[in-house]
């Protein structure tokens, strides 16, 4: 029952990404673009996101468990330190110049485009790079 949840839940975010044009790097950019030809649109899907996870995330957290797991896995570090920094300062770099987030990438690489496959290929790499950074310390 957990993958079958889990797939849904894939799929809906899925076809949110695809409806709000977050698979498209050109309107991506755009965004990012403050000081060009911006498109504020992703500004909504944004703020759509926020604000829906900051009504839900109380909410749900008062169940004490997971409609499918066992536990909510939740992070127990609460302060910025340089890993926090360099992943987000990597992230942004990712994001800004490729114009794919790792979710809509992961979507896109149906379209079998290859700048999206070679960025999935990139990042996955990146991953494994990251947990074996992590493992060595």
């Amino acid at each position: 029952m957990k993958q079958v949840g889990a797939l849904i839940c894939g799929w809906v975010f899925a076809i949110g990404l695809g409806v709000s044009g977050m698979t498209k790097p050109a309107k991506v950019i755009g965004f990012l673009d403050v000081t060009g030809d911006w498109d504020p649109s992703l500004m909504l899907v944004m703020g759509g996101a926020v604000l829906l996870g900051l009504i839900t995330f109380p909410w749900v957290l008062k169940r004490g468990v997971p409609i499918f797991g066992e536990r909510f896995i939740l992070t127990e570090k609460a302060g910025v330190d340089a890993s926090l920094l360099w992943g987000a300062a990597l992230f942004g770099m990712g994001w800004g110049l490729s114009g794919y987030c790792p979710g809509p990438a992961l979507v896109s690489v149906v379209t079998g485009n290859l700048a999206v496959i070679v960025f999935v290929i990139a990042m996955i790499a990146g991953l494994g790079i990251g947990q074996w950074w992590i493992m060595k310390k």
